[in-house]
């Protein structure tokens, strides 16, 4: 009778040599992410390569270090710059070798996994309030652009 295998090793198998066409050996650095920047700087960032040095050093039998490559949402790259040499070490610690010695950050809309955003209540007097604001504007564009920042102004969040 087959032997249970666990779902890591049959994952592992699928899509490891997709992870290795992007430079990284496992693909256990998206699962470990938010542990290693954070929850918070997690949901704005991810690796998206490894770039490991052409040349290495015939000299050293030590590999040298690679470049990571994290995609940015455009408002958190100035944390991560901020926070590179933290991570970089958290990386290395996180594989017990100097793997990676530089981040370069590549700004672009990150996914965001988890739950959604909750939506927005609007209270129906004040959005006829924005709508009257609003109605004396000629410009449709312009107008509907106004209807729309003013429903956001008044809108409330659900209390949590």
């Amino acid at each position: 009778m087959a032997r249970v295998k666990p779902l890591a090793e049959l994952i592992e198998g699928c899509i490891g040599p997709a992870f290795a066409a992007q430079g990284f050996a496992s693909t256990d650095i998206l699962a470990a992410w938010p542990e290693i920047v954070g929850e918070r700087l997690a949901r704005y960032c991810r690796p998206s390569r490894l770039e490991w040095p052409k040349r290495r050093r015939k000299d050293s039998e030590v590999p040298e270090s690679g470049t990571l490559v994290v995609r940015v949402e455009g408002v958190f790259a100035i944390e991560l710059q901020h926070l590179a040499p933290v991570v970089i070490q958290r990386i290395n610690r996180h594989y017990g070798w100097a793997c990676v010695s530089r981040i370069v950050l590549q700004q672009d809309r990150v996914g965001r996994g988890g739950p959604q955003a909750r939506r927005t209540r609007i209270d129906p007097d004040r959005a006829v309030e924005v709508q009257k604001a609003v109605a004396g504007i000629a410009d449709d564009g312009l107008r509907a652009a106004l209807d729309r920042l003013g429903t956001a102004a008044v809108a409330t969040r659900p209390d949590r």
